[in-house]
């Protein structure tokens, strides 16, 4: 796996019970996947030579970020090596530009958008929707909150072509929440859908995922999971598939995002679904049967905890775990910094409210944002 993140660390986890060999490239030996995988390589995936070095022996060369050079990918594809999502399909979670036009070639419901070159450029489109505020995106590197701008006049939108890049406008739309649909997908076509959930941001960050979306008809239920298998059947995707949709206050879906690699919106599924998006992911890219994604409680949140103004967080275990023994601690390893994910927890059970609070209080303890 290319990345040493905390998504590497955690699809490692699932790969242990069925004895899969795990090789990491990792930018340090303090990422978080370093510190739990054995056979690490320290290096650089934007450098060809050492992606190919890497490469060597592996069955299959998946990954935990979105950025490594397409470029490169195609030089390995083209030695032999098999890259599971495939270059063709990562291109999509790579460059939002790429991805906004395939998915309104393919009929996929998406924002108004269009490629802008300068903030008169975006003057204009703004004055084909309904004016300000547009939203911005750098079309490449942008997660959590980073890369995005909401833009309510020509002179904010000057910002974003400061990085040198591309930038996309969106219009801003109406919606009532953010849902995502995650889906994994085989070689041979094999596919499961997971439960469509609610994510709650805060600040640009996930804060929150309810699992599964509370008050979502059947319906839109259906049609979301629906978008997410075609949206991963049309682009070959292999491995999973995360689709962010906005649901407007009338009703409908649009894609805000993709990412073709484990998700946030997907860590729930580590204690509250029957397979994991970990797990999964690895079936999908050895391409073994993929595991039964339904969901094992009424109810599953994930709550992110973010680093505060408390190191020792481990501290807060003793109160955290004799309070709630139900109670799913994933921590990352990571230096705590204000604002960081560093860890997440996960509750399930009958009544969402509980499990909501459940969780919150959980979160804000292990940040030291409560003390009792």
């Amino acid at each position: 796996m290319v990345g040493g993140g905390q998504l590497a660390r955690m699809t490692h986890e699932a790969g242990i019970p069925l004895g899969i060999r795990f090789k990491l490239l990792s930018d340090t030996p303090q990422d978080s996947a370093a510190q739990a995988v054995s056979d690490v390589v320290i290096g650089d995936y934007r450098d060809l030579d050492t992606l190919r070095a890497f490469a060597q022996g592996c069955a299959v060369v998946t990954f935990d970020h979105e950025h490594v050079p397409a470029e490169h990918l195609r030089a390995l594809e083209a030695d032999g090596v098999v890259i599971r999502p495939g270059v063709e399909a990562l291109l999509h979670a790579q460059d939002k530009g790429v991805m906004r036009e395939r998915l309104r070639a393919a009929g996929v419901p998406c924002p108004r958008h269009r490629i802008v070159t300068d903030p008169t450029d975006v003057v204009r489109f703004a004055e084909e929707g309904d004016g300000f505020p547009v939203v911005l995106k750098t079309v490449r590197g942008g997660y959590d909150g980073k890369g995005v701008w909401v833009v309510r006049n020509a002179e904010q939108a000057a910002d974003p072509f400061r990085a040198g890049v591309p930038v996309l406008a969106e219009e801003m739309v109406d919606f009532s929440r953010e849902l995502a649909a995650n889906v994994v997908r085989s070689p041979h076509g094999q596919a499961v859908a997971y439960p469509v959930v609610e994510s709650i941001q805060v600040d640009g960050v996930c804060d929150t995922v309810i699992a599964p979306a509370p008050d979502l008809s059947g319906e839109l239920s259906a049609q979301a999971q629906e978008l997410a298998l075609r949206i991963a059947a049309e682009l070959g995707v292999i491995g999973h598939l995360a689709v962010e949709l906005f649901e407007t206050r009338d009703g409908r879906l649009l894609v805000n995002e993709l990412a073709m690699r484990p998700h946030n919106s997907g860590h729930w599924t580590q204690d509250g679904a029957v397979t994991s998006q970990f797990a999964n992911h690895l079936r999908a890219v050895l391409d073994l049967p993929l595991g039964d994604p339904r969901p094992r409680a009424p109810w599953t949140v994930m709550t992110n905890v973010l680093g505060g103004d408390f190191p020792d967080m481990y501290a807060a275990y003793l109160h955290c775990m004799a309070r709630d023994p139900g109670l799913k601690i994933h921590m990352y390893g990571k230096d705590v910094k204000p604002g960081r994910k560093v860890g997440h927890v996960n509750t399930y059970g009958d009544d969402l409210a509980d499990v909501r609070e459940r969780g919150r209080h959980a979160a804000d303890y292990l940040r030291g944002t409560i003390t009792e």
